[in-house]
């Protein structure tokens, strides 16, 4: 599987999972969510390349959302937040 990151704004990204199913995602991280959850420890790419990477452990990139932002993530998975922690060895 290959994920593929494209800056379309300051705050909005686009996803592209290559799996079996081809899908695209288009996600929101402002500089406060950035802040928030790493304390701006890791770039937004890396944010998004760990957030993929932990939402592809937990269902196929066709269950997941085409468009949201990034908290949105905490509410299917409350572990997310101290996962995005243990990265950023907060």
């Amino acid at each position: 599987m290959e994920l593929l990151i494209a800056e379309l704004s300051k705050d909005k990204f686009e996803i592209t999972v290559k799996a079996n199913q081809i899908t695209k995602h288009v996600v929101y991280v402002t500089d406060e969510m950035l802040f928030n959850l790493t304390k701006n420890k890791i770039s937004k790419k890396q944010l998004l390349n760990f957030s993929f990477n932990f939402l592809l452990e937990r269902e196929t990139n066709t269950s997941i959302l085409s468009s949201f932002d990034l908290t949105v993530i905490s509410k299917y998975f409350p572990e997310y937040k101290k996962k995005v922690s243990q990265k950023c060895n907060l």
